[in-house]
């Protein structure tokens, strides 16, 4: 049985908010990450969607140490991390990087692109020469699909798309064993987002990196994700291989999340029932009681309001957060447009 890189196990990232007047001081706290655990394995991709606001880029933050979490357990290859020094954080940064979601705004304009991505060797390896920095650099460079000659060219004379395979370059630059990427498509054009996912899964290939690749667009994530984790309102819904979250989503919000991915055939688009979600996503100041998705859930029940419910395993691997779970059918929505066929870009 493989052993997994990353171990999660109650995670909580709190907040407090400043809610009183100017003579009265009162807090409120906001539950951004309440108790979300998870493995990542070698080699592997978990998903992690959600709409936005549900915790998904505050739970990237807490997992690089760039927020202090509230509590919970993050293990790095059998090492703990949570309550360790900051100096232990830094040296373990290395082996975990990140790519951003705005891919213009992630690098420094002043810097050339060979600034740019030499950048995290002379953090981590001092001891470099210039020479074997820039025999580095160029060969990333070239891994991600760009030319040696650009490496003294500013991130604006760049597109989007070559800017986030910059962003990649200097993620890799220093052979980390686990990448986090917190939404790196969503500001590009469809047609860039095929490139660079599929760039994604090759380099995945080649490196035998193991991925957390944050999104809220479910047709990307369906693309180049193992397993793919759902969260909402700072809890995890449901986890699951890909065929069975695609093809046997046990959660209501996560078929309702199916649901809501365009058929890209016109005629069926058209015609299929609409069954969108009602209402807005409470706020977190004021979460509902026990299940956070009852206030907008169609098969809520008052046991759903008084108990908040826990994660089960089920026979078919996914492990789900519902009350009711074993009373709904366990196949896709006729109208999601959900086949077995795998597609070539998302």
């Amino acid at each position: 049985m493989r052993s997994p890189v990353l171990k999660v196990r109650g995670l909580e990232a709190h907040f407090r908010v400043d809610a009183g007047s100017l003579f009265r001081h009162d807090y409120h706290t906001i539950r951004a990450v309440d108790g979300v655990g998870f493995d990542v394995f070698p080699a592997e991709t978990l998903g992690i969607v959600g709409e936005s606001g549900c915790g998904k880029s505050t739970l990237a933050r807490t997992l690089l140490g760039l927020k202090r979490p509230s509590g919970g357990s993050i293990e790095w290859l059998g090492e703990e991390l949570v309550g360790t020094r900051e100096e232990f954080l830094r040296k373990k940064r290395r082996e975990i990087q990140i790519i951003f979601q705005d891919p213009s705004g992630s690098l420094d304009p002043r810097m050339t692109i060979g600034e740019i991505v030499a950048e995290p060797l002379k953090t981590f390896y001092p001891s470099m020469s210039k020479l074997q920095i820039r025999e580095r650099v160029i060969g990333i460079l070239q891994l991600v699909g760009l030319l040696p000659d650009q490496i003294n060219r500013y991130p604006h004379e760049f597109s989007g798309g070559q800017c986030q395979r910059v962003g990649i370059a200097r993620a890799l630059v220093v052979n980390p064993r686990l990448v986090v990427c917190d939404e790196p498509v969503s500001a590009l054009d469809v047609s860039i987002q095929a490139q660079i996912v599929n760039l994604l899964k090759d380099l995945q290939k080649k490196l035998q990196l193991s991925l957390i690749f944050i999104a809220h667009d479910l047709s990307v994530v369906r693309h180049v994700s193992d397993r793919v984790l759902v969260m909402y309102l700072g809890r995890v819904m449901e986890v699951a291989d890909r065929a069975n979250i695609y093809h046997a989503p046990r959660h209501p919000y996560t078929r309702a999340l199916i649901e809501s991915v365009p058929i890209p055939d016109p005629v069926r688009e058209r015609a299929r029932a609409r069954r969108s979600l009602q209402g807005d996503m409470p706020s977190p100041l004021d979460p509902p009681s026990g299940c956070v998705f009852r206030t907008r859930c169609p098969f809520a029940i008052d046991r759903c309001a008084a108990e908040v419910p826990r994660l089960e395993l089920l026979d078919n691997g996914n492990q789900v957060a519902c009350h009711r779970h074993h009373e709904l059918p366990g196949e896709p929505w006729p109208e999601n447009g959900a086949d077995s066929k795998e597609t070539s870009a998302p």
